[in-house]
């Protein structure tokens, strides 16, 4: 076993002389056995060692005598030890979170602290190839994400150093094995038993079927993790290209924006994994309730015919289309959308929320080929005028154009984005009536007086 596991060090890189290594350890047999492993090579490599280990105050006395067993072995053995205490049960419950995720999340959390603290350079962990089987059986059962069968890596990088996993080429058994012949007692986690688990159900059920079949299950599912690590490597590295080709992002609002035809120019592959990066940078933590019906959902988006369609994601985060353009934004926590309303008198300037502006102004000379500039006849509108931003059923008429048209449909047929619309200028005279949809239609007003009224609008739109 020591030799396997010393060609598999080698093969992965995973220690360099003079090193300093923590190693996780709970006082099972995995773990024990890795500790014992590295202390018996302490002098080969020049490795200083700290052991840590966490009671997660799942098992009352049990748990407490399995952190005061390790205490009491490096003691034996002259390793510095750090152990402790922490109430994972009150964290579990504060954040709504099951068991082990829970146990993880706060375990992890000691160990980047010590591992900061000590400025070590890796952290030994004991999982072994059985795990890993494990793994891939869990996660085949839990997600559609093919970058998900990279399985558990060998080696990752974690706080001010690596993660290492040298006994993933090993079985259970042989870790036993290990204990045995040197006489370590190692303790056991009753908990390990409770099949309600899924890892606990699929270790006594189903990993022993895949054993009867394939005794060496556990170096097939480990290379192939490690070819699936290679392979996503460096496809994610090409869908970190793509997105930095055709997505922009707006750190501010957390918001990502890019056109379909671009983004669909890649392969699918890049696609997918360009979509999960996109997730992953505007998300704070990927929620627990995003699946694979969510990626299809928008891959479905991207593929539709519709000009405008929007779907909900986790934690109000929604992805908008809109012609030829996708939007992935947060929806605002307030449930009605903000709204202006603006007096204008003549002359005056108004600005408005989002820094834009209008300017009212007195003028003899009716030229306004300028989009962003307005003139009227000052006897056929009602003073003042008003700034403000679409209501239900708003209508408009303009010269050459029999009847009205609601302006639903002008930005309809100018293809304005559908987060633009609720927050586009209008502007009416007192009685109401819509004289200028900024940027896109004028209600010009002429008339033999000479007294016109100009508008000027500053912005973007």
């Amino acid at each position: 076993m020591e030799q396997k596991v010393a060609q598999f060090i080698k093969r992965h890189h995973l220690l360099t002389k003079g090193s300093h290594i923590l190693v996780g350890v709970s006082g099972g047999a995995d773990s024990l056995a890795l500790l014992h492993y590295l202390w018996q090579m302490r002098d080969t490599w020049n490795l200083q060692l700290t052991a840590l280990s966490v009671d997660h105050q799942w098992r009352g006395k049990e748990s407490k005598k399995d952190l005061e067993s390790v205490q009491n072995i490096c003691q034996q053995w002259h390793i510095p030890f750090i152990g402790t205490s922490l109430d994972v049960p009150t964290f579990k419950k504060q954040h709504q979170l099951n068991a082990q995720v829970a146990s993880r999340k706060v375990r992890y959390q000691f160990f980047r602290e010590q591992m900061e603290s000590l400025r070590a350079d890796a952290l030994a962990l004991g999982h072994h190839g059985d795990d890993q089987v494990e793994t891939f059986v869990m996660r085949l059962i839990r997600t559609a994400d093919s970058s998900a069968f990279q399985g558990i890596p060998v080696k990752r990088p974690f706080a001010t150093g690596m993660i290492i996993r040298p006994f993933l080429c090993l079985t259970k058994r042989e870790i036993e094995d290990y204990c045995e012949r040197h006489d370590l007692h190692p303790r056991w986690d009753s908990s390990n038993d409770d099949v309600d688990y899924t890892r606990n159900y699929i270790r006594k059920t189903i990993a022993p079927l895949l054993k009867s079949k394939n005794n060496n299950i556990h170096q097939t599912v480990q290379h192939l993790s490690e070819t699936l690590a290679d392979d996503e490597t460096y496809l994610k590295e090409q869908a970190e290209q793509m997105v930095q080709a055709v997505v922009s992002f707006n750190e501010k609002d957390r918001k990502a924006i890019f056109r379909v035809d671009d983004f669909t120019s890649y392969p699918t592959a890049l696609q997918r994994r360009a979509y999960h990066l996109i997730l992953n940078y505007l998300y704070h933590h990927l929620p627990d309730n995003l699946s694979y019906i969510h990626e299809q959902n928008f891959f479905d988006l991207l593929k539709r015919v519709r000009s405008n369609a929007e779907i909900d994601f986790p934690n109000r985060l929604k992805i908008r289309r809109t012609y030829q353009v996708i939007t992935f934004l947060f929806e605002k926590e307030q449930s009605k959308r903000e709204t202006v309303h603006k007096t204008l008198n003549v002359p005056d300037r108004v600005v408005l929320p989002d820094g834009s502006e209008v300017v009212a102004q007195f003028t003899e000379e009716f030229n306004d080929n300028d989009t962003f500039t307005y003139i009227c006849a000052l006897e056929l509108v009602e003073l003042p005028l008003h700034i403000r931003t679409r209501q239900a059923g708003d209508r408009m008429t303009w010269k050459g154009l029999k009847g009205t048209k609601k302006l639903k449909d002008i930005f309809i047929d100018e293809k304005i984005p559908l987060e633009k619309r609720d927050t586009w200028p209008v502007i009416t005279d007192n009685r109401g009536h819509i004289l200028w949809l900024v940027g896109l239609r004028k209600n010009n007003l002429k008339s033999n007086g000479t007294s016109l009224v100009q508008l000027k609008y500053k912005g973007d739109v």
